[in-house]
C-alpha cells in the first residue's frame, strides 16, 4: 500500500510539472584581463534578468535559471575556448551570454559553440568581421558593429571641429576592426588620419608608441584600446610627455576607473559607448541600483538584454535547446508585438504563453538587424572636473 501511494504521488508531481527543467546559461566574460573593471556590472546585469525570470516561475513550466560564470580573459583565445567547452560539456549550459571581446568571441563561436550547436548572444563584441562570420544561425549580439561606431566617432569629432587625428589601437580583432572602420569613415567625410598605429597590451612603457604618434601629429588622439590595459598606458605616456592632452575614447576605453586613475588630467577628453535615453534604460538603472550595481556601466544594459533574449526565445520555442530556440531570437527582439521593458519579463512570458507577439525593447532599445546585431545607439560622454558624464545620445 505504501509503495502504491509513493508511486501515485510521484506520478502526480510529474504531471503537475514539479520536475520542471532547470536551465543553465553560461556567463562568459573577461573577469580577468583588460576589461576586468567593467565586467562585474555586465555579469550582474545578465544575472539580474535570470533572477527575474526564475522568480516569475513562468519559463518552461517553472524552470529555475542558473547562471554559471567562466572567464574569457578577453584576450586569450585558447583559454576562452577551454572555458566555454567546460561550460557546455561539463556544466551543461544550453546557451552562452557572451563573450565580451571580439577575438575570444570569434574563437568560442567557431571552436565551442558551433560544434556543439549552442546559441551565443554577446553584449559587447563589436568587430565588423562578426557581421559576416559563419555561425549556423547561433550567434547574435546586443552590441552594435564597429562599422556603426566608426560613423559615430566621425560625427562627434566633426561636430567639435576636429579634422586631423592620430589613432592608436590595441593589436587584435577589436582594435584593428574599429581603427579601420573609423579611418574609412573619417577620411570619406574629409578628415585626415595622420597615423593609425597598433599598440600591444601588457607593456610597462608606451613612450616609444607615443613618440611615433606625436611625430605624426593630430589635434586629438583616438585611443581604440582597453581601459585596464594598453589604452590607459598610452594615455599616461601621452600626458606625461605632453604629446597629447585631448583624447577620444571609444567603448573599450570607457569605465569609471578612469576617474580614479586620471581625474582632472582628462578634462576636455570625450568619447562614446553604447547607450540610450529610452524608457527602458532609466528603468534598468533603477533596478541595478536596487540590486547593488551600476546600471550605467558600459555594456551592463546590453548584458541584461542578451540574457533576456535568450530566455524569451526559449519560451517562444517551448524549449531550452539551442536547436529549437535559435530561430526565435529575432522574433522576440523585433516588431510586431507589445513593447517589453526591464522588469517586465514576467509579462513577456505571459504574453508568449498566450500566443501573443512581443517586441523586446529592453534596457538598450533593442532592435536586431541583418545577421542579428544591434542597430546601434550611443551615449556621448565628456570629462569635466575630474570625472565623465553623459552629455547626449546618438
Amino acid at each position: 500500500m505504501k509503495k502504491l501511494m509513493m508511486a501515485t504521488t510521484a506520478m502526480t508531481l510529474i504531471a503537475g510539472g514539479a520536475f520542471a527543467q532547470d536551465v543553465k546559461i553560461g556567463v562568459i566574460l573577461g573577469f580577468t584581463g583588460p576589461l576586468e573593471s567593467i565586467t562585474p556590472a555586465m555579469a550582474a546585469g545578465a544575472e539580474l534578468a535570470m533572477a527575474e525570470v526564475t522568480e516569475s516561475g513562468l519559463l518552461l513550466d517553472g524552470a529555475t535559471v542558473e547562471a554559471i560564470r567562466a572567464d574569457s580573459t578577453c584576450i586569450d583565445a585558447g583559454a576562452a575556448t577551454a572555458a566555454a567547452e567546460r561550460l557546455i560539456t561539463s556544466d551543461g549550459v544550453t546557451a552562452l551570454m557572451g563573450a565580451d571581446c571580439s577575438g575570444v568571441t570569434s574563437a568560442i563561436l567557431q571552436n565551442a559553440a558551433r560544434p556543439n550547436g549552442i546559441v551565443m548572444i554577446s553584449p559587447s563584441a563589436t568587430s565588423p568581421g562578426l557581421s559576416t562570420v559563419e555561425d549556423d544561425g547561433l550567434f547574435f549580439r546586443t552590441a552594435p558593429s564597429d562599422a556603426r561606431q566608426g560613423v559615430i566617432i566621425t560625427n562627434i569629432l566633426q561636430d567639435r571641429g576636429f579634422d586631423t587625428v592620430a589613432v592608436t589601437y590595441t593589436n587584435n580583432d577589436y582594435g584593428k576592426g574599429l581603427a579601420d572602420a573609423f579611418q574609412a569613415e573619417f577620411e570619406a567625410a574629409g578628415g585626415t588620419v595622420t597615423i593609425s598605429a597598433a599598440h600591444e597590451d601588457g607593456k610597462a612603457d608606451y613612450s616609444a608608441e607615443v613618440g611615433a604618434l606625436a611625430s605624426a601629429g593630430g589635434d586629438v588622439l583616438v585611443v581604440a584600446g582597453y581601459v585596464d590595459q594598453g589604452g590607459s598606458g598610452v594615455i599616461r605616456a601621452a600626458l606625461d610627455t605632453g604629446a597629447f592632452d585631448t583624447f577620444y575614447l571609444p567603448d573599450g576605453m570607457v569605465g569609471s576607473v578612469l576617474n580614479d586613475r586620471f581625474g582632472s588630467e582628462l578634462d576636455g577628453t570625450f568619447g562614446a559607448y553604447p547607450g540610450t535615453d529610452s524608457p527602458g534604460a532609466a528603468l534598468f538603472v533603477e533596478m541595478a541600483e536596487a540590486a547593488g550595481f551600476d546600471g550605467t556601466g558600459a555594456f551592463a544594459p546590453e548584458s541584461y538584454d542578451a540574457a533576456a533574449l535568450i530566455m524569451l526565445a526559449m519560451a517562444k520555442a517551448g524549449s531550452a535547446d539551442s536547436a529549437d530556440f535559435k530561430d526565435h531570437v529575432m522574433d522576440v527582439a523585433n516588431e510586431p508585438g507589445e513593447l517589453i521593458y526591464p522588469g517586465e519579463l514576467a509579462k513577456a512570458l505571459e504574453l508568449i504563453a498566450a500566443g501573443e507577439n512581443i517586441n523586446y525593447e529592453g534596457a538598450s532599445a533593442v532592435e536586431l538587424i541583418g545577421p542579428g546585431e544591434s542597430a546601434g545607439n550611443y551615449q556621448e560622454i565628456e570629462f569635466v572636473d575630474g570625472s565623465y558624464s553623459t552629455i547626449g545620445y546618438r
